[in-house]
Parts: structure tokens; sequence; C-alpha cells
């Protein structure tokens, strides 16, 4: 592989429906935080519907089960922006939102530059990881891999 980029797939499993009172805090600030995102250094791409959004694609048969792909320049960029802008306030306020996902809930992976991963691709990263533990197929923050050589 020449140069790579990292992707990454997160699910999260809310609360109630999109359009519900409970899911409203969180909704109204998803354009915010995907703006932040689209302007935040090494933000490649994203998975996003014409109108903007993520959620409102469904890739798993549970309706309540929201999927995000993305891709960066590498993990330095992704952490940044995970921790250290404004989508921390989401993670700090997760729980009013959405239920504890017991298995792991993110795979991160690397493709060659240039490549948009499908939502399919993402699911079999994160199952790979599920059933085998992070690797260079699929990893974590806690346990990641550079890019193949």
């Amino acid at each position: 592989m020449s140069k790579c980029h990292l992707a990454q797939i997160n699910i999260a499993h809310s609360r109630d429906t999109r359009d519900s009172e409970t899911m409203k805090g969180f909704m109204d600030r998803l354009d915010e935080i995907n703006s932040v995102a689209d302007r935040f250094p090494g933000f490649v791409w994203r998975l996003q519907t014409e109108e903007g959004d993520a959620t409102a694609i469904q890739a798993f048969d549970d309706p309540l089960l929201l999927v995000n792909v993305s891709v960066w320049d590498g993990l330095d960029s992704l952490k940044a922006f995970v921790y250290k802008s404004l989508h921390v306030e989401l993670i700090q306020d997760r729980d009013a939102w959405f239920e504890k996902v017991r298995q792991p809930h993110q795979a991160l992976w690397w493709v060659p530059e240039g490549h948009l991963p499908s939502v399919e691709e993402g699911r079999e990263k994160l199952e790979y990881l599920q059933a085998n533990g992070p690797s260079e197929v699929a990893f974590t923050f806690a346990k990641s891999f550079g890019p193949p050589v």
C-alpha cells in the first residue's frame, strides 16, 4: 500500500427514535458537530446522506443502532477530533441518549488513500474486531497499529 488513510466505524444504540424527545439534545447538536468534523485538520470524508446526515442511514436491522463511518489522514487527527474538539461534549452526555454497548463499538483500519469505505466494509471490520480483538485488520484507540508498509 502506498499512502494510507485511517478509516473508522462506530455504532451507538439510541435510547429512542431520532425524532423523539429523548434524542432531541443529540439531534440538535448533530449539524454543529458534523460541521466541526468537516473542517477539522486531517478530516478526509464521512458517510452521509445528501442532507449531510449519517443517522438517517440504517446499516443494521435494529433501527435504533446508529452508524458513523469516516476517513482521516491518520490516528492523531481522529483522536484530536474525538477527544479535543466540541465532539467531547457529546461523549460526556452520551448516557442521556445512548444505551451502553457491551461489545466493541468502534473499529479502526487503514485504507489506501482515495478509498471510501462502504458501510458493509465497516461492519465487517467491526465484526472482525468483536470476534478476534485488535490486530492489523481492525483495531482500537487503546490498541492501535501503524499503517501497512
